[in-house]
């Protein structure tokens, strides 16, 4: 299956028989139906009436997407991906010890991850055997083991720990990523809104893409998306995906590296207005492709026990939730 995405000022989707018709100002090429997983629509690009009739029928997430590669909009079918008690308990779970649990299970496999990466780029590099490579992981393995060891009580004051300790394990992390990058790639700072580097640019596009595939997976199981756990307070925001995306964001840490580290990212990849930096279309298809890749590579992972994609796995997670909340007994 593959998303289908639209970058490029002034393209447009159709349908011709059972194929999507793409065309741009350079070319014009078909993608059978039932071969594409998603439609990601960017600013300037245009899709006819049948081609949202088409994806209902199929069941297609069509995305629009801003300039940071962040989902603004969804058009999908009227229809939950399953039964209404699965978003009955949603609502127990997300006020419950057995969220706060959850919760704790994503953030260690998060700080997990972040450890892997690390150890990854350092081998890339050659910078496997630096001492501030292993205090680097040996730190976030103590932040873990704190994590852990956090009684579930109240539930604000449990969440204030687990965020306290996600956030130092992140700086740590963070700090130690900007050593491994070639010199012309570090930065100052993570700036998640407004990126003011190429690297943040780069992190936030791809962070963006993730959460477009995390939320239609919820979706698509019959959960809920904006009935968070731990992100909550939000109005109006898809906060279980905040909770649910956590574990996957060292996969876009990686695809983002990889390519710096490489170095085959260049300025000419960016657009710059009032210091902040925005992918422009070589940009984006550079990313775009190196992170479909990424998701597309067949993985053996500890959650399912399953050889699959790393998008397959997200889905995988979303319906194991969605079976979680089904089974979940409400205590009167």
């Amino acid at each position: 299956m593959t998303q289908l995405v639209l970058n490029q000022r002034g393209s447009s989707l159709s349908v011709s028989g059972s194929r999507y018709r793409v065309r741009s100002r350079e070319r014009e090429f078909f993608m059978p139906v039932h071969e594409v997983s998603s439609i990601v629509l960017h600013a300037a690009t245009r899709l006819s009436h049948d081609v949202v009739m088409m994806a209902i029928e199929q069941n297609t997430d069509i995305l629009f997407v801003d300039r940071r590669g962040f989902p603004t909009g969804r058009i999908w079918s009227n229809r939950f991906g399953s039964i209404a008690t699965i978003r009955k308990h949603q609502l127990a779970f997300s006020q419950s010890k057995a969220g706060a649990e959850w919760i704790r299970g994503l953030l260690l496999r998060k700080l997990d991850n972040q450890a892997t990466v690390i150890d990854l780029l350092s081998a890339l590099t050659g910078q496997g055997h630096q001492p501030d490579r292993e205090q680097s992981v040996n730190t976030i393995s103590r932040y873990s083991q704190k994590l852990r060891d956090t009684p579930i009580g109240d539930l604000s004051e449990c969440f204030a720990t687990f965020r306290g300790l996600e956030g130092s394990a992140g700086r740590v992390y963070f700090a130690q990523l900007n050593t491994i990058l070639p010199e012309a790639y570090r930065f100052a700072r993570r700036s998640g809104r407004g990126a003011t580097d190429i690297f943040n640019c780069l992190l936030n596009y791809a962070y963006g893409m993730l959460y477009g595939q995390c939320e239609s997976a919820l979706i698509t199981a019959g959960v809920d998306p904006f009935v968070g756990v731990m992100h909550r307070d939000e109005y109006n925001r898809p906060v279980l995906t905040y909770d649910f995306i956590e574990p996957f964001r060292a996969w876009a840490d990686y695809v983002v590296c990889h390519l710096l580290v490489q170095e085959i990212v260049f300025d000419e990849f960016f657009d710059r207005e009032n210091d902040t930096f925005y992918l422009n279309t070589t940009g984006k298809r550079i990313l775009i492709q190196s992170m479909n890749d990424y998701l597309a590579e067949v993985v053996a992972l500890g959650v399912t026990g399953l050889s699959r994609s790393r998008g397959q796995h997200i889905v995988l997670e979303a319906q194991q939730l969605a079976s979680t909340l089904r089974k979940l007994v409400i205590s009167e």
